[in-house]
């Protein structure tokens, strides 16, 4: 996987719903972890010293999906739940 670049990942965090359809989004870093946008948000900077270091140290940022049906998925980070499109 390809890390994602600074453009996508600042777009995604101040837009945190995909579009069309408005269906919640979330990052998935370099080591697997699920990552909210709040999250993201609030550790930018870290974020961002990751990228230019291409740094695996939880905060590289590779992808960003769509949470669907996935009702216990939570954020690596923070253990909030993130928000799933169709799940409970």
């Amino acid at each position: 996987m390809t890390k994602l670049n600074m453009t996508d990942i600042k777009t995604t965090i101040r837009n945190p719903y995909a579009w069309p359809g408005g269906y919640p989004l979330y990052f998935v870093t370099a080591d697997g972890a699920a990552l909210s946008i709040k999250a993201a948000r609030d550790n930018f900077k870290a974020i961002v010293w990751a990228w230019m270091n291409d740094a695996n140290d939880g905060w590289l940022i590779e992808a960003y999906d769509v949470n669907w049906e996935d009702s216990d998925l939570t954020c690596d980070h923070t253990g909030e739940k993130i928000e799933s499109a169709y799940g409970d």
